[in-house]
């Protein structure tokens, strides 16, 4: 997934002789993150329509998906303990296959409970994954350029971002005239349920592929001359006291900002399909596209720039003040007027969006440094604590489930898809505080036995 922290602490082993592939392996595991996450940007439209669901339902999907990081982080965390990161990441391929599996169940039936429990295992899977993948970011290569190799793995994640929605809108969401409301609501009950259950059925095909894809990967990653990393006494620090955690404010503030960045992040990804839906946008099942080619333009724009021109506290800083900005954009703009969109990406050919949609899609640009800003903010001078704060720092995916379901209820209950995102200035507005004051926090509780300086 596009998930990756900043294991700076994490001792890596001298890199093996050939580093191409494992460095290729986990460059395809990453892409498998993208493209099993941002499938749920075009899944939530399709799933509201073949399960008949209000839009408050139909953000479950990301509810259940995200809630399975913060659920299965610890369990998943003393699996590796007890099998290894190359048998971690067998197992959670396993898991995704049979989350895939369960989405061909569901797909038969047409039960959108089913649906829910695939996506549920699914994040299981990818949870216990990324566990084991994030630290051969840093012990493939040398300690020096693991910041251009998190890098990469996130245009990686992005990109397969772009390429799965525009996928699914060509083979699973072209031809959906005859389920439109209108229609549906002019048959008959019978015949209405057999359309239903016809629209469900689109699924199988393409989730049976990725049963075969995820098995192949999982054979080549247990097959595969991967070595372990060497944690060292790493791993036995992981079981720091939690209570010290609590003495350094800028890591609890640090998990809040994750909270914020993770939740608007999804939202901009995963909402912009059943907001352009609704909008009357013909193209709405590739929208997430849009907010991940912005994100990817945002990764590049980080490469380029960080730090040889800008700090990562100011990247941090602009980050959360584009965010604001383009949030407004989305409250205030004409629904009915493309006139940015025609100006921003006439010329490059692509298919124009109402205003709102836009502004939407750009949030991918003023989230993508957002995640790897924060890190080692928050991370600065914990010494010995660095993995229990990690640990914290990853919990912040829950807003990934919380903050759009929240989004959904929103929208539902006021009956105003547009006025909703009015949820996201708050989250943009903390991300802001703590770029400019909140990771300077410290506190006066703190044992100078515990401070100690970063290796």
């Amino acid at each position: 997934m596009k998930f990756t922290s900043d294991h700076a602490h994490i001792p890596a082993s001298a890199p093996p002789q050939g580093s191409f592939i494992p460095m290729l392996l986990i460059g395809i595991l990453f892409f498998v993150f993208g493209f099993v996450t941002w499938l749920n940007g075009a899944l939530i439209p399709f799933l509201k329509i073949a399960c008949e669901l209000n839009e408050f339902e139909a953000y479950l999907v990301t509810f259940v998906f995200y809630i399975a990081y913060f659920v299965m982080a610890l369990p998943t965390s003393s699996i590796l303990t007890r099998v290894g990161y190359k048998m971690g990441m067998t197992l959670g391929l396993a898991t995704m296959t049979v989350g895939a599996g369960l989405f061909i169940v569901a797909a038969f039936v047409g039960h959108f409970a089913t649906f829910l429990l695939a996506l549920f295992v699914l994040g299981t899977g990818l949870t216990l994954l990324q566990t084991a993948a994030n630290p051969y970011i840093v012990c493939i290569g040398p300690r020096e350029s693991a910041a251009m190799r998190i890098s990469l793995m996130g245009i990686v994640n992005k990109s397969a971002g772009f390429i799965v929605p525009i996928l699914f809108t060509a083979w699973i969401l072209t031809g959906m005239e005859p389920y439109s409301e209108q229609v549906l609501a002019s048959l008959s009950e019978e015949q209405r349920q057999l359309a239903l259950v016809e629209l469900s059925n689109r699924l199988v095909l393409p989730y049976l592929l990725m049963v075969v894809m995820l098995i192949g990967l999982m054979l080549f990653v247990l097959l595969s001359p991967l070595p372990e990393p060497d944690l060292g006494e790493e791993a036995e620090r992981s079981q720091a006291d939690w209570k010290a955690i609590l003495q350094y404010p800028q890591v609890i503030l640090g998990a809040l900002t994750l909270f914020c960045y993770v939740g608007v992040e999804v939202i901009a990804g995963d909402s912009i399909g059943l907001f352009s839906q609704g909008l009357g946008v013909e193209h709405y099942g590739m929208m997430t596209s849009y907010t991940m080619g912005f994100m990817v333009l945002g990764y590049v724009l980080g490469i380029l720039l960080i730090p040889k021109v800008i700090s990562q506290q100011t990247a941090l800083t602009g980050s959360a003040l584009a965010g604001l900005s383009f949030t407004l954009g989305i409250l205030f703009s004409d629904s009915q007027s493309q006139s940015v969109s025609q100006f921003l990406l006439d010329w490059l050919g692509v298919l124009p969006v109402p205003d709102p949609v836009l502004y939407l899609a750009l949030l991918g640009l003023a989230n993508a440094l957002v995640w790897p800003a924060v890190w080692p903010l928050a991370l600065q001078g914990l010494g010995r604590l660095t993995a229990t704060a990690s640990a914290l720092l990853i919990m912040g995916i829950a807003g990934g489930a919380i903050l759009p379901l929240l989004y959904g209820y929103i929208a539902h209950s006021q009956g105003d898809s547009q006025m909703a995102y009015v949820l996201l200035l708050p989250c943009y507005g903390l991300i802001f505080y703590y770029a400019i004051w909140g990771h300077k926090l410290t506190s006066k509780l703190r044992s100078p036995t515990i401070v100690m300086t970063n290796e």
